[in-house]
């Protein structure tokens, strides 16, 4: 016993002399470092999201859908994101229902205010704006976010694999998307409710351009969104309908345009001088005149590189056969963008085009009034470049778009995401490898199929798609 009193001295001694502070409890632990923007489009986790609403202001979003559905009128809600352990809190965001054709109600029907006790909840996309109440608030590095269910889309991978693609590929103007679970809480409820898995993608707003000014230079230029509206279309052939976009809670009120300029909205004479002179004289050049002068105008390499990946992956709704679903960016560097965007009708799940998975990457869409790509492609030089991005995507020895390395891609996202995707609003809970019932090739498939576009049974899209190229 006395041998042990007199080493502890010599102990404590010896435990000082390392630089330590010797106390009786422990250390404190590390502080998790925050959520940055790596944390948030991560195809390997699963984060969740919870939007807590007052009464109020949940109601008003549901009355606010009932006077236009269309309308772009923002509410107040409570964010919180949380990922391996970490979690970030923002108050009073800004948040909207957003979607074309997919916009929905998120709660019961028209007329009918909140349920308290029995709520019918419905999938409807969101688009958060974390700056609208409070000035300068960001969610790690992002001012906007949208959430969007998987509409038609029981595999719930067709457009999280098409932006992944197009990164994989160097198309470095697609936005980024990954999954999430989301929850809402309406104030005075019981419990919140569960609305399953999601889609996080990033929008292409002001923050979106600036964080790529290492590309296309500093400072904000002119953003253009195509629209197809009917009788305008964003054809870069007609200059008709040009504008900032204006929505009323009264719909006769409200204002369209097949381009719709989406940055510095005060100076649209000049925006709209700029876009018609381009459009004025991709039309009338012709020839050496033409290929010469497209070449200062745009970054052609990174267009058809983008646009051999629009088409591998089946995007009808596009510029080239649709006139819709697409940005077009003057960058301050003097060169105009094509940033792609809406990739969830892809993958065979398809309208329009007779067969999406078959249909020949050169007559992709109309020869006529489609200038900004066929008459790139006319010229030689770049018709081979396409061909050759088409070709690399298809290769069975890089790791792209093949069968094999995308069925695992999908498969392990699958794997990482199917037990959340049952949920409160009882909708889309089962996992199907079918594409959307309203399109016109219901036999095609991601993981299994043949590669005979539906003959002799179900098609496999990529399989279907590789085989298909004629060169």
């Amino acid at each position: 016993m006395k041998k042990t009193i007199l080493l502890l001295p010599l102990l404590l001694l010896m435990y000082c002399s390392n630089g330590d502070q010797f106390t009786s409890t422990p250390p404190t632990a590390k502080p998790m470092p925050p959520v940055v923007e790596s944390d948030v489009f991560n195809l390997k986790v699963v984060p969740e999201i919870k939007l807590k609403f007052t009464l109020i202001e949940w109601n008003k979003l549901l009355q606010y859908y009932d006077l236009n559905p269309k309308n772009e009128k923002k509410v107040s809600s409570d964010f919180t994101f949380t990922t391996n352990g970490r979690t970030v809190q923002l108050n009073n965001i800004g948040l909207k229902l957003r979607g074309n054709t997919s916009r929905r109600r998120p709660e019961g029907s028209n007329g009918q205010l909140h349920n308290a006790l029995a709520p019918d909840w419905h999938h409807a996309h969101f688009a958060l704006d974390f700056s609208k109440f409070v000035d300068d608030q960001r969610f790690s590095g992002l001012n906007k976010l949208n959430l969007k269910w998987f509409k038609d889309d029981a595999t719930y991978s067709r457009e999280i694999y098409c932006y992944d693609l197009f990164r994989r590929f160097g198309c470095w103007t697609a936005p980024r998307s990954s999954y999430c679970k989301l929850t809402i809480e309406v104030e005075g409820d019981a419990s919140p409710a569960y609305f399953g898995v999601y889609e996080m993608l990033e929008a292409v707003d002001e923050d979106f351009l600036a964080k790529k000014s290492a590309q296309w230079g500093a400072g904000t230029g002119f953003l253009w969104k195509g629209y197809n509206l009917g009788s305008n279309k964003a054809d870069f052939y007609s200059v008709n309908s040009m504008g900032v976009e204006y929505v009323s809670l009264t719909p006769s009120l409200s204002q369209y345009y097949a381009y719709d300029l989406k940055t510095r909205e005060t100076e649209l004479l000049t925006a709209k001088n700029q876009l018609t002179e381009f459009i004025a004289n991709l039309n009338m050049k012709t020839g050496v005149e033409f290929q010469n002068w497209i070449a200062t105008q745009m970054d052609v390499d990174l267009f058809l590189k983008t646009y051999a990946t629009s088409v591998v992956v089946g995007m009808w709704d596009d510029y080239w056969v649709n006139c819709n679903n697409f940005y077009f960016y003057f960058a301050p560097n003097g060169k105009a963008y094509f940033i792609p965007y809406d990739y969830d009708n892809s993958l065979g799940t398809s309208a329009i085009l007779g067969n999406s998975g078959t249909q020949s990457p050169l007559n992709w869409g109309p020869s006529s009034q489609r200038p900004l790509i066929t008459k790139i492609l006319a010229i030689p030089q770049y018709q081979t470049i396409y061909k050759n991005y088409v070709k690399s995507l298809t290769l069975l020895q890089n790791d792209y778009f093949t069968a094999g390395k995308s069925k695992i891609r999908i498969m392990a996202w699958q794997a990482m995401f199917s037990g959340f995707v049952a949920n409160d609003t009882g909708e889309d809970m089962i996992l199907n490898d079918i594409p959307a019932s309203w399109g016109n090739q219901p036999n095609y498939r991601l993981l299994s199929g043949n590669s005979f576009g539906g003959i002799n049974g179900p098609a496999n899209y990529f399989t279907t798609r590789t085989v298909s190229i004629p060169w």
